[in-house]
Protein backbone atom coordinates (compact mmCIF):
# COMPACT_ATOMS: atom_id res chain seq x y z
CA UNK A 1 0.00 0.00 0.00
CA UNK A 2 1.52 3.45 -0.99
CA UNK A 3 1.42 6.26 1.88
CA UNK A 4 1.70 10.25 0.75
CA UNK A 5 4.98 11.30 2.41
CA UNK A 6 4.04 12.96 6.06
CA UNK A 7 0.99 11.01 6.07
CA UNK A 8 0.17 8.90 9.11
CA UNK A 9 1.12 5.03 8.73
CA UNK A 10 -1.37 2.26 9.80
CA UNK A 11 -0.14 0.52 12.94
CA UNK A 12 1.44 -3.16 12.05
CA UNK A 13 -0.54 -6.06 11.47
CA UNK A 14 -0.55 -7.83 14.80
CA UNK A 15 -2.60 -9.98 16.24
CA UNK A 16 -6.21 -8.12 16.90
CA UNK A 17 -4.84 -5.62 15.00
CA UNK A 18 -6.10 -6.90 11.54
CA UNK A 19 -8.19 -4.91 9.48
CA UNK A 20 -11.45 -6.01 11.82
CA UNK A 21 -10.31 -4.47 14.68
CA UNK A 22 -10.16 -1.03 12.41
CA UNK A 23 -7.47 1.73 12.39
CA UNK A 24 -8.81 5.18 12.92
CA UNK A 25 -7.22 8.34 11.58
CA UNK A 26 -8.68 10.25 14.33
CA UNK A 27 -6.13 8.02 16.65
CA UNK A 28 -2.81 9.52 15.06
CA UNK A 29 -4.70 12.83 14.38
CA UNK A 30 -5.76 13.66 17.95
CA UNK A 31 -8.54 16.44 18.46
CA UNK A 32 -9.72 17.85 21.69
CA UNK A 33 -9.87 15.37 24.67
CA UNK A 34 -13.04 14.80 25.97
CA UNK A 35 -13.37 13.49 29.08
CA UNK A 36 -14.96 10.18 29.77
CA UNK A 37 -14.52 9.18 26.44
CA UNK A 38 -12.16 6.20 25.00
CA UNK A 39 -11.49 5.58 21.86
CA UNK A 40 -11.26 1.89 23.03
CA UNK A 41 -12.89 -0.54 25.19
CA UNK A 42 -12.96 0.63 28.85
CA UNK A 43 -9.81 0.45 30.99
CA UNK A 44 -8.80 -3.07 33.23
CA UNK A 45 -8.34 -1.11 36.23
CA UNK A 46 -9.39 2.20 37.77
CA UNK A 47 -7.55 5.68 37.15
CA UNK A 48 -6.87 8.56 39.72
CA UNK A 49 -9.56 11.12 40.32
CA UNK A 50 -8.65 13.84 37.75
CA UNK A 51 -7.51 14.22 34.23
CA UNK A 52 -4.21 12.26 33.81
CA UNK A 53 -1.39 13.32 31.54
CA UNK A 54 -1.31 12.00 27.81
CA UNK A 55 2.06 9.66 28.81
CA UNK A 56 -0.62 7.89 31.82
CA UNK A 57 -2.48 6.67 28.88
CA UNK A 58 0.61 4.48 27.66
CA UNK A 59 -0.35 0.78 28.06
CA UNK A 60 0.35 -0.35 31.34
CA UNK A 61 2.01 -3.96 29.64
CA UNK A 62 6.00 -2.01 28.72
CA UNK A 63 7.02 -2.21 25.36
CA UNK A 64 6.10 -5.81 24.59
CA UNK A 65 3.56 -6.87 22.31
CA UNK A 66 -0.63 -5.82 22.45
CA UNK A 67 -2.22 -8.82 23.89
CA UNK A 68 -4.96 -9.82 21.67
CA UNK A 69 -8.04 -8.36 21.59
CA UNK A 70 -7.05 -4.74 22.61
CA UNK A 71 -7.29 -1.56 20.76
CA UNK A 72 -4.45 0.03 18.91
CA UNK A 73 -2.62 2.46 20.99
CA UNK A 74 -2.75 6.15 19.42
CA UNK A 75 0.68 7.43 18.01
CA UNK A 76 1.06 10.65 20.13
CA UNK A 77 2.09 13.39 18.09
CA UNK A 78 6.14 13.22 17.36
CA UNK A 79 6.32 10.09 17.60
CA UNK A 80 6.30 7.03 14.55
CA UNK A 81 4.15 4.26 14.57
CA UNK A 82 5.93 0.60 16.10
CA UNK A 83 7.76 -1.33 12.97
CA UNK A 84 5.84 -4.82 12.36
CA UNK A 85 6.70 -7.30 14.09
CA UNK A 86 9.50 -9.94 12.56
CA UNK A 87 6.60 -12.48 12.01
CA UNK A 88 4.51 -10.42 10.73
CA UNK A 89 3.67 -10.14 6.85
CA UNK A 90 6.23 -8.13 5.12
CA UNK A 91 4.72 -5.53 2.88
CA UNK A 92 4.81 -5.23 -0.62
CA UNK A 93 8.02 -3.70 -2.43
CA UNK A 94 8.41 -2.78 -6.02
CA UNK A 95 11.23 -4.63 -7.28
CA UNK A 96 15.01 -3.45 -6.35
CA UNK A 97 15.71 -2.14 -10.28
CA UNK A 98 12.67 -0.15 -11.17
CA UNK A 99 11.81 3.38 -12.12
CA UNK A 100 8.68 4.49 -10.91
CA UNK A 101 6.22 0.83 -11.99
CA UNK A 102 8.45 0.14 -14.80
CA UNK A 103 10.56 -2.49 -14.50
CA UNK A 104 14.08 -1.96 -15.81
CA UNK A 105 15.74 -4.67 -16.99
CA UNK A 106 19.92 -5.34 -16.52
CA UNK A 107 21.91 -3.46 -19.52
CA UNK A 108 24.18 -5.71 -21.44
CA UNK A 109 26.14 -5.97 -23.94
CA UNK A 110 24.43 -6.52 -27.54
CA UNK A 111 24.82 -9.43 -28.81
CA UNK A 112 25.86 -9.82 -32.97
CA UNK A 113 23.03 -10.10 -35.03
CA UNK A 114 22.79 -13.75 -36.51
CA UNK A 115 20.53 -13.11 -39.28
CA UNK A 116 17.38 -11.03 -39.95
CA UNK A 117 15.79 -10.74 -36.29
CA UNK A 118 12.07 -12.30 -36.19
CA UNK A 119 10.53 -8.69 -35.80
CA UNK A 120 11.97 -7.27 -38.84
CA UNK A 121 9.58 -6.39 -41.43
CA UNK A 122 11.52 -7.95 -45.19
CA UNK A 123 11.83 -5.34 -47.68
CA UNK A 124 9.55 -7.30 -50.47
CA UNK A 125 11.87 -5.75 -53.55
CA UNK A 126 15.55 -7.16 -51.98
CA UNK A 127 13.98 -9.80 -49.94
CA UNK A 128 16.12 -8.07 -46.75
CA UNK A 129 14.67 -7.33 -43.39
CA UNK A 130 13.44 -3.77 -43.13
CA UNK A 131 15.95 -1.84 -40.25
CA UNK A 132 13.32 0.76 -40.23
CA UNK A 133 11.10 -1.52 -37.34
CA UNK A 134 14.62 -3.36 -36.08
CA UNK A 135 15.84 -2.62 -32.77
CA UNK A 136 19.83 -1.78 -33.85
CA UNK A 137 22.73 -0.44 -32.15
CA UNK A 138 24.58 1.58 -34.84
CA UNK A 139 27.72 3.73 -35.13
CA UNK A 140 28.39 5.84 -37.48
CA UNK A 141 31.91 6.83 -38.34
CA UNK A 142 33.57 9.58 -40.15
CA UNK A 143 35.91 12.89 -40.15
CA UNK A 144 34.62 16.48 -38.84
CA UNK A 145 32.26 17.72 -41.19
CA UNK A 146 31.05 14.21 -42.49
CA UNK A 147 27.59 15.38 -41.09
CA UNK A 148 27.59 12.14 -38.51
CA UNK A 149 25.63 13.66 -35.99
CA UNK A 150 22.73 15.61 -38.43
CA UNK A 151 22.54 11.86 -40.44
CA UNK A 152 22.08 10.17 -37.30
CA UNK A 153 19.52 12.71 -35.87
CA UNK A 154 17.43 12.58 -38.80
CA UNK A 155 17.62 8.71 -39.15
CA UNK A 156 17.05 8.42 -35.08
CA UNK A 157 13.64 10.64 -35.75
CA UNK A 158 11.99 8.83 -39.02
CA UNK A 159 12.13 5.17 -37.85
CA UNK A 160 9.12 3.25 -36.65
CA UNK A 161 10.50 2.01 -33.43
CA UNK A 162 11.91 4.01 -30.34
CA UNK A 163 15.63 5.13 -31.28
CA UNK A 164 18.15 7.68 -29.60
CA UNK A 165 20.93 9.16 -30.67
CA UNK A 166 23.89 9.62 -28.67
CA UNK A 167 26.49 11.32 -29.89
CA UNK A 168 30.20 11.10 -27.91
CA UNK A 169 31.40 14.84 -28.50
CA UNK A 170 27.72 16.31 -26.51
CA UNK A 171 28.65 13.39 -23.70
CA UNK A 172 32.02 14.48 -23.63
CA UNK A 173 31.08 18.37 -23.46
CA UNK A 174 29.21 17.44 -19.88
CA UNK A 175 32.85 18.55 -18.37
CA UNK A 176 32.47 21.96 -17.97
CA UNK A 177 34.75 23.05 -16.02
CA UNK A 178 38.12 21.15 -16.68
CA UNK A 179 37.04 20.17 -20.42
CA UNK A 180 39.93 18.86 -22.12
CA UNK A 181 39.53 20.73 -25.33
CA UNK A 182 40.43 18.49 -28.48
CA UNK A 183 41.82 21.47 -29.77
CA UNK A 184 44.35 22.24 -27.49
CA UNK A 185 45.92 19.05 -28.58
CA UNK A 186 45.87 15.46 -28.16
CA UNK A 187 47.23 14.29 -24.21
CA UNK A 188 46.62 12.41 -20.66
CA UNK A 189 43.78 14.37 -19.91
CA UNK A 190 41.73 14.58 -23.14
CA UNK A 191 42.44 11.03 -23.65
CA UNK A 192 41.28 10.23 -20.25
CA UNK A 193 37.74 12.25 -20.64
CA UNK A 194 37.63 10.33 -24.25
CA UNK A 195 37.65 7.28 -22.98
CA UNK A 196 34.92 8.16 -20.12
CA UNK A 197 32.73 9.89 -22.96
CA UNK A 198 32.89 6.81 -24.54
CA UNK A 199 32.56 4.20 -21.13
CA UNK A 200 29.45 6.45 -20.60
CA UNK A 201 27.87 6.38 -24.08
CA UNK A 202 27.96 2.37 -23.87
CA UNK A 203 26.33 2.08 -20.52
CA UNK A 204 23.32 4.36 -21.92
CA UNK A 205 23.30 2.61 -25.06
CA UNK A 206 23.06 -1.14 -23.40
CA UNK A 207 20.18 0.54 -21.14
CA UNK A 208 18.35 1.64 -23.92
CA UNK A 209 18.81 -1.86 -26.29
CA UNK A 210 18.06 -3.86 -22.67
CA UNK A 211 14.65 -1.94 -22.86
CA UNK A 212 13.69 -1.76 -26.72
CA UNK A 213 15.38 1.25 -27.76
CA UNK A 214 17.34 1.01 -30.46
CA UNK A 215 20.67 3.39 -30.44
CA UNK A 216 22.33 5.52 -33.25
CA UNK A 217 25.77 6.55 -31.98
CA UNK A 218 28.59 8.82 -33.83
CA UNK A 219 31.94 9.26 -32.97
CA UNK A 220 35.32 10.02 -35.32
CA UNK A 221 37.01 6.57 -35.11
CA UNK A 222 40.44 6.31 -36.56
CA UNK A 223 41.04 3.33 -38.41
CA UNK A 224 45.00 3.05 -37.20
CA UNK A 225 45.05 4.28 -33.68
CA UNK A 226 43.62 1.79 -31.37
CA UNK A 227 43.05 4.38 -28.45
CA UNK A 228 40.31 5.80 -30.64
CA UNK A 229 39.61 2.73 -32.37
CA UNK A 230 36.83 0.09 -32.86
CA UNK A 231 37.82 -2.49 -30.32
CA UNK A 232 36.15 0.24 -27.00
CA UNK A 233 33.35 0.88 -29.17
CA UNK A 234 32.93 -3.28 -28.97
CA UNK A 235 34.06 -3.77 -25.48
CA UNK A 236 31.19 -1.09 -24.25
CA UNK A 237 28.39 -1.60 -26.53
CA UNK A 238 28.76 -5.35 -27.39
CA UNK A 239 29.54 -6.91 -30.93
CA UNK A 240 26.05 -6.42 -32.12
CA UNK A 241 27.22 -3.05 -32.93
CA UNK A 242 26.80 -1.89 -36.34
CA UNK A 243 29.79 0.41 -37.85
CA UNK A 244 28.71 2.56 -40.91
CA UNK A 245 31.50 4.94 -42.03
CA UNK A 246 30.21 8.16 -43.77
CA UNK A 247 33.23 9.82 -45.56
CA UNK A 248 32.12 12.32 -48.52
CA UNK A 249 35.17 14.45 -50.34
CA UNK A 250 37.89 16.48 -48.78
CA UNK A 251 36.40 19.78 -50.09
CA UNK A 252 32.36 19.35 -48.76
CA UNK A 253 34.02 18.24 -45.17
CA UNK A 254 36.63 21.16 -45.18
CA UNK A 255 33.01 23.51 -46.32
CA UNK A 256 31.15 22.12 -43.84
CA UNK A 257 33.20 22.74 -41.07
CA UNK A 258 33.79 26.13 -42.21
CA UNK A 259 29.72 26.76 -41.18
CA UNK A 260 30.78 25.53 -37.53
CA UNK A 261 31.65 27.50 -34.50
CA UNK A 262 32.93 27.31 -31.15
CA UNK A 263 35.22 24.32 -30.29
CA UNK A 264 33.60 22.15 -32.44
CA UNK A 265 35.40 24.10 -35.70
CA UNK A 266 38.86 22.55 -36.52
CA UNK A 267 41.25 24.08 -38.89
CA UNK A 268 41.86 23.46 -42.44
CA UNK A 269 44.96 21.81 -42.26
CA UNK A 270 43.78 19.21 -38.85
CA UNK A 271 40.61 18.77 -41.08
CA UNK A 272 42.40 17.40 -44.03
CA UNK A 273 44.25 15.30 -41.57
CA UNK A 274 41.56 13.64 -39.84
CA UNK A 275 39.85 13.29 -43.75
CA UNK A 276 43.65 11.45 -44.87
CA UNK A 277 43.45 9.31 -42.22
CA UNK A 278 39.75 8.08 -42.35
CA UNK A 279 40.64 6.73 -46.16
CA UNK A 280 41.99 3.55 -44.03
CA UNK A 281 38.74 2.12 -43.71
CA UNK A 282 38.62 1.54 -47.21
CA UNK A 283 39.33 -2.32 -47.38
CA UNK A 284 38.60 -2.50 -43.83
CA UNK A 285 35.59 -4.53 -45.04
CA UNK A 286 33.33 -1.71 -43.21
CA UNK A 287 30.30 -0.38 -45.13
CA UNK A 288 31.07 3.09 -46.22
CA UNK A 289 28.82 5.75 -47.72
CA UNK A 290 30.35 8.34 -49.72
CA UNK A 291 27.74 11.39 -49.17
CA UNK A 292 29.56 14.20 -51.19
CA UNK A 293 26.60 14.41 -53.50
CA UNK A 294 23.42 13.61 -50.99
CA UNK A 295 21.66 15.57 -48.88
CA UNK A 296 20.58 14.42 -45.30
CA UNK A 297 17.29 12.39 -45.70
CA UNK A 298 19.12 10.51 -48.94
CA UNK A 299 22.28 10.09 -46.31
CA UNK A 300 19.58 8.34 -44.32
CA UNK A 301 18.03 5.91 -46.83
CA UNK A 302 21.17 4.80 -48.23
CA UNK A 303 21.91 4.43 -44.49
CA UNK A 304 18.94 1.85 -43.72
CA UNK A 305 19.81 -0.26 -47.22
CA UNK A 306 23.54 -0.54 -46.03
CA UNK A 307 21.81 -1.60 -42.18
CA UNK A 308 19.25 -3.93 -44.15
CA UNK A 309 22.52 -5.85 -45.74
CA UNK A 310 24.45 -5.66 -42.38
CA UNK A 311 21.42 -7.30 -40.31
CA UNK A 312 21.41 -10.25 -43.24
CA UNK A 313 25.41 -10.78 -42.81
CA UNK A 314 27.33 -8.77 -40.38
CA UNK A 315 30.36 -7.40 -40.86
CA UNK A 316 33.22 -9.04 -39.28
CA UNK A 317 35.08 -6.26 -37.30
Amino acid sequence: MQHAVGSPLPPPHQPGHGPAAGWSPAAHHPGPHHPGHHPGPPPAGPHPQGPAPRQASAPQHGPGPVPQGSAPVPVPPGFTAVPPAPHAAAPQHAPPDTTGHVPLPPGGPVAAPGGPPPAAVPDPAAGLPDPGATTLAVLLIGPAGAGKTSVAKYWADHRRVPTAHISLDDVREWVRSGFADPQSGWNDNSEAQYRLARRTCGFAARNFLANGISCILDDAVFPDRPVVGLGGWKRHVGPGLLPVVLLPGLDIVLERNAERTGNRRLTDEEVARIHGRMAGWYGSGLPIIDNSQLDVPGTARVLDEVLARAIASPPKW
